[in-house]
């Protein structure tokens, strides 16, 4: 569930949960039973064969998405979700430019890659038709809290990088490899209203902050109030299985027809099962509900450490989808890469896991299964605060 083993059989506490994968718990029997059923009747079939395993998912995975959000691609991972997602939107507008935010992470391949704006992440090939848009972040960004003033630099890009007209705007609710970084209010409203204006398609990359892990929404984008054209996840939706989808609306999902699309491994069967079974138990354990009461729990607890060590400088996030910036100088929020980790490997050595990112390497990333439970928050607390005590 919410704990991992080592060799020598030492326990641990995983607050990263896989890099925010596990989202039921490590070894969920529901989830093991159902990929165990799975494989005995037939692992690998490609979808060129109905198989109910591989429908009955679609099926559930399109009834909790908002509008007219219907029709589901399967893949193996985020990267070719977001790959399928931007090919997409290039074919339904007939334009190139995608405009995505700096501190951005969206994968590892051509394209995501150069949706991906941190040089960390970025090899020295060809990357191309990609606008980076000033970051909305609350906390490090130009503008601070205010979503519209960041969204005019959306604007700006459109007016001056482009044709006028795009082929989408591609970006993440909560940016997790950028160092759990909430969107400033009211920005996305303002921007979709942009990208529609200039006849594009509005992606939102839910493979961290879907499937409740946030806690108040079962999908991180609803939280802004906003309904996306496409929707890309990955991570959380198979609990660690090799998983990704595209949902989107029949009229763009069309696209695909015009040439052969195929993948042969998305919507493998044994991995709807899995993501079918995932499903199941966020409502069945009420995950959802504990992201929500728990993560709020933590949050409140991360946040008096803040007061307590300077060298706090930002807790933010919702639910389990939280950070914690580490900064040497809270005026000139100074990145305290070092100490990030040390205390992160002081807190090993105690039996918690946590991860980090950032632009800087100063965010602990604090993404753990949805079991996660009070006690579990406390202890993390606890040992961190102990770490703490010891710089």
């Amino acid at each position: 569930m919410q704990y991992l083993f080592d060799e020598n059989g030492r326990r641990y506490l995983d607050a990263f949960g896989g890099i925010a994968t596990v989202c039921c718990g490590h070894c969920h029997p529901d989830v093991v039973d159902s990929i165990v059923n799975q494989i005995k009747r037939i692992q690998h079939s490609t979808v060129l064969y109905l198989n109910h395993a591989i429908a009955d998912f679609a099926e559930a995975l399109a009834s909790k998405m908002p509008g007219n959000l219907k029709v589901v691609f399967f893949t193996n991972s985020g990267t070719e979700a977001n790959e399928l997602a931007i090919m997409m939107a290039r074919l339904y507008t007939g334009c190139n430019d995608i405009i995505s935010l700096r501190n951005a992470y969206h994968g590892n391949a051509a394209g995501t890659m150069g949706a991906t704006a941190q040089s960390n992440w970025k090899f020295n090939v060809v990357q191309t038709g990609v606008h980076h848009a000033l970051n909305p972040d609350p906390y490090r960004g130009v503008f601070g809290a205010d979503g519209e003033m960041y969204a005019k630099d959306v604007q700006d890009l459109i007016d001056f990088g482009t044709s006028g007209h795009v082929a989408g705007f591609l970006s993440e609710s909560i940016q997790g490899v950028g160092g759990i970084i909430e969107l400033a209010p009211g920005y996305l409203p303002a921007v979709y209203k942009s990208i529609k204006k200039a006849g594009g398609l509005c992606i939102a990359d839910e493979v961290q902050a879907g499937f409740a892990r946030t806690g108040s929404h079962f999908w991180g984008f609803e939280a802004h109030g906003v309904v996306p054209d496409i929707v890309t996840m990955a991570k959380g939706i198979g609990n660690g299985i090799p998983l990704g989808a595209v949902v989107t609306t029949p009229e763009i999902a069309e696209v695909l027809t015009r040439r052969n699309y195929f993948n042969t491994f998305g919507g493998n069967p044994v991995c709807t099962a899995a993501g079918h079974a995932v499903l199941k138990v966020i409502q069945k354990d009420k995950l959802q509900n504990n992201a929500h009461v728990v993560g709020s729990y933590l949050k409140e607890r991360l946040t008096a450490l803040k007061d307590k060590y300077g060298i706090i400088g930002d807790v933010r996030g919702r639910g389990f989808l939280l950070g914690v910036e580490f900064v040497t100088d809270r005026q000139l929020k100074t990145p305290a890469k070092a100490e990030t980790l040390y205390i992160m490997d002081k807190m090993k050595e105690m039996g918690v896991l946590v991860g980090k990112g950032g632009f800087y390497g100063n965010v602990f990333r604090i993404t753990p299964p949805l079991c996660f439970t009070k006690e579990d928050a406390d202890y993390l607390v606890d040992v961190m605060d102990y770490s703490l005590s010891k710089m």
